[in-house]
């Protein structure tokens, strides 16, 4: 898979996820993986809340329309991100 993907709704991404870092921001890309620093733990899901919170903010969505489809418990994850194009999210995401 590329780190972006089409999917029937919309498009899922491939994450490296570093929680516990000193601020939330997409930090580049890691291998064919897009790099997410959260501040939040990884306990109780807070850390994949505040990936989907951040991503929702990037892209202008609701955090409603992002979640972590693969890897809940894991840095390595996938996230579905519904109503958005695949170019859209690319621009928008630093992706080019």
């Amino acid at each position: 898979m590329n780190t972006i993907e089409a999917t029937d709704n919309g498009v899922k991404v491939l994450l490296k996820v570093v929680p516990n870092a000193s601020r939330d921001e997409i930090s580049g890309m890691i291998g064919d993986r897009l790099k997410v620093r959260v501040k939040s733990q990884p306990e109780s899901g807070e850390a994949n809340n505040a990936v989907c919170t951040l991503i929702a903010g990037v892209l202008h969505l609701n955090v409603r329309q992002v979640k972590v489809c693969l890897g809940n418990t894991s840095q390595i994850k996938t996230v579905e991100i519904i109503d958005i194009s695949v170019a859209s999210a690319t621009e928008k995401l630093c992706l080019k």
